[in-house]
C-alpha cells in the first residue's frame, strides 16, 4: 500500500490516481507521510515537492534532507487547475468569505482581486480538499472554496467559476519516496536529487558546489537554499541535476561534492516524468567532453601512459 499527503480530494490524491493506485492511505502532513514510508507502514509515499508558480515545497525539502535513509523512486507532474466552488444555490455575487490552501490563494490572487468584492475575505487552510469539506457544511461561515474539481465532486459543491488560476499552465511535481535501496535503472532521461551542505561559509562556497556540475556539463533543473535550522545565515542547497548516478559525469560530480561539502544527502536518481508526450525537464545536449565514452577513453589513456589498470578493472578485481 502507498501513502500520500492527504486528505482525499487534493492534487496529491489526483497525482496518486495517475499512477493507477486505488488502495492508498492519506496522511495529515508531508512529514508523517514520509515517516510512514521510512518506518515501513507503507511501501512508499507520494508528496509534493515543487510548483511551477510557488517554487519548492519547504516541508518536503526539509523532511527529505533531515530524515535520512530515504530515496526518491519516481516523479509525477500534473497540471494544476483551480475553481471557485460553492454550495448549491450560492452565486458568485454572494461570495464574501473564501477558504483555501495558501498556495492556491497565491495562484489565484489576480482573479480574486478582479472578480470578488474588495471586502471579500480569503482564509488559508491546511488543504484545498479540507476547504471544500468546510464549505460543504450548510452552517459554515465560508461561502466558497478554491479547490480542484475532484474535491468539489466529493463534497457536492458546484462551480461559481472555473479555471480561475492566474497562470493556466501551472504544474505541480510530486515525488514517490521510499526507503533507500536499489536505484531505478538509467533511462537516458533522468534526474538526480541531492542536498549539499557547505563545509564552511566563505566567498565562493556556493560556486564550489555549482562547479562540480558545471565543468562536467551537467544541467541543473532546480536549486534552492534552505536554512539548516542552526545559526542564522547557515544554509543547505537542495539540487535537482539532469542525469543519473550511473552516468560517468554524474558519478564524478557526486564524488566532487563529497570532497567539497560538509555533508551530501543523496536522494536518488529516477526517470523524468512525461506530460503530453514531453519530458518535464528540457534536454540539454551533453558536451562531447562529458559523455560516458569520453570518460572511458580518458581512463584508458591514463592507464596506458602510467602503466596502470583502468579504474573499472581495478574495482572489478
Amino acid at each position: 500500500m502507498l501513502g500520500y499527503f492527504g486528505p482525499a480530494g487534493t492534487f496529491t490524491h489526483q497525482a496518486l490516481k495517475s499512477l493507477g493506485q486505488s488502495d492508498a492511505r492519506p496522511f495529515s502532513s508531508v512529514t508523517t507521510a514520509i515517516a510512514a514510508a521510512k518506518d515501513g507502514d507503507v511501501e512508499a509515499s507520494l508528496v509534493p515537492i515543487e510548483n511551477s508558480v510557488e517554487g519548492g515545497v519547504s516541508a518536503t525539502l526539509d523532511t527529505l534532507a533531515s530524515m535520512g535513509d530515504l530515496q526518491i523512486l519516481r516523479e509525477v507532474v500534473i497540471p494544476v487547475q483551480f475553481g471557485l466552488y460553492v454550495r448549491p444555490g450560492t452565486t458568485l455575487g454572494q461570495v464574501r468569505n473564501v477558504i483555501t490552501h495558501s498556495h492556491a490563494a497565491a495562484q489565484c490572487r489576480g482573479w480574486l482581486e478582479a472578480h470578488l468584492p474588495k471586502e471579500a475575505d480569503i482564509t488559508e487552510s491546511g488543504s484545498t480538499a479540507g476547504a471544500a469539506k468546510e464549505v460543504s457544511d450548510p452552517f459554515s461561515r465560508y461561502d466558497a472554496a478554491i479547490c480542484a474539481a475532484v474535491a468539489a465532486d466529493m463534497y457536492r459543491l458546484v462551480p461559481a467559476a472555473e479555471s480561475i488560476a492566474d497562470n493556466p499552465d501551472a504544474q505541480t511535481r510530486f515525488v514517490l519516496v521510499g526507503p533507500r535501496g536499489h536505484l531505478p535503472q538509467r533511462t537516458g532521461d533522468d534526474r538526480t536529487t541531492v542536498v549539499a551542505y557547505m563545509r564552511e561559509d566563505h566567498s565562493g562556497a556556493l560556486l564550489d558546489i555549482l562547479h562540480q556540475f558545471a565543468f562536467r556539463g551537467i544541467n541543473l533543473s532546480r536549486i534552492e537554499s534552505r536554512p539548516t535550522k542552526g545559526r542564522l545565515g547557515s544554509y543547505s542547497f537542495s539540487i535537482d541535476a539532469v542525469g543519473h548516478a550511473d552516468d560517468e559525469r554524474m558519478a564524478a560530480a557526486l564524488k566532487g561534492l563529497h570532497r567539497v561539502c560538509e555533508e551530501v544527502v543523496f536522494l536518488g536518481s529516477y526517470p523524468h516524468a512525461v506530460i503530453d508526450g514531453e519530458q518535464t525537464a528540457g534536454q540539454v545536449p551533453t558536451p562531447d567532453a562529458s559523455t560516458d565514452q569520453a570518460y572511458r577513453e580518458a581512463e584508458i589513456w591514463f592507464a596506458r601512459v602510467t602503466g596502470r589498470q583502468p579504474a573499472d578493472q581495478i574495482n572489478a578485481d
